[in-house]
């Protein structure tokens, strides 16, 4: 099986736009293939308690759990808004831009 091609990367600006987060913007900071999933910073946080090691003295840690990619939305800079993006051909590079205001993505 081939593996799925996204449209986000890590370190890209999205906003949630489904489920208990929508409306909340953040940056990736992993996204995992198999499983269509990206971690984004301040989404979909929960609290876990953790044993004590001889490191960590243990008691709750909040952690950013994955969000499936179908709920984000890459947040466009020049408009502040989500948009839908798309691939084209630039200088015989393949680039991303956003569809409604032709901006490219760097």
């Amino acid at each position: 099986m081939t593996q799925p091609k996204f449209k986000i990367k890590k370190g890209d600006l999205v906003q949630v736009i489904a489920g208990k987060d929508k409306g909340k913007r953040g940056h990736i900071t992993k996204v995992i293939l198999d499983e269509s999933r990206a971690v984004v910073e301040g989404v979909n946080v929960v609290t876990r308690n953790q044993k004590p090691t001889s490191m960590n003295p243990g008691g709750p840690v909040k952690k950013n759990l994955p969000i499936h990619i179908s709920n984000l939305a890459l947040v466009d800079p020049s408009t502040g808004k989500p948009g839908r993006v798309g691939y084209k051909k630039q200088d015989d590079q393949k680039v991303r831009f956003f569809k409604k205001t032709g901006n490219v993505l760097s």
